[in-house]
């Protein structure tokens, strides 16, 4: 599993549709609009079958990268496609963070460092308030948490 760091904007919308069901409108409305971040992906067969977004923010205001639209094409879960992108994100940067969507997330982050919970209250983005609503929403747990990442030093 290679991670790559050059994902084409088409891909982005295809998967982040069939997984979010967001419309191409709303999607390419955050890819044009959402500053300082970087998606990386995991490509097979020639297609984007795994990509999170890095948005940089501010938690409890030291710098962060904030983990978004992590997701994996149905037929390749459970391959470490996520994991692959999840190293690549703590390789660097020093801290990471994210609000899972559904409480099964929440495990799954901390089996893999993601430590700190947090209020959500903590993370500041540098985007205009459109953009930080999508950042925000999403999040199905009845109490959004953020949990965090803090590599070594």
């Amino acid at each position: 599993i290679m991670v790559s760091t050059n994902v084409e904007q088409n891909d982005i919308v295809s998967l982040w549709k069939d997984t979010f069901g967001d419309s191409e409108k709303e999607i390419k409305y955050f890819l044009e609009n959402c500053n300082d971040s970087q998606c990386v992906g995991v490509y097979a067969d020639g297609h984007l079958v795994s990509m999170m977004f890095l948005v940089s923010c501010t938690v409890v205001g030291k710098p962060a990268r904030y983990i978004y639209a992590a997701c994996t094409n149905a037929d390749y879960r459970k391959q470490g496609c996520m994991t692959e992108l999840l190293d690549y994100a703590k390789k660097n940067f020093q801290r990471l963070c994210l609000i899972p969507a559904e409480e099964w997330l929440i495990e799954y982050y901390k089996k893999r460092g993601f430590r700190f919970a947090i209020s959500v209250d903590e993370i500041c983005f540098n985007q205009t308030e459109e953009i930080t609503e999508y950042l925000f929403e999403g999040c199905e747990l009845e109490r959004p948490i953020a949990l965090i990442y803090e590599g070594e030093l």
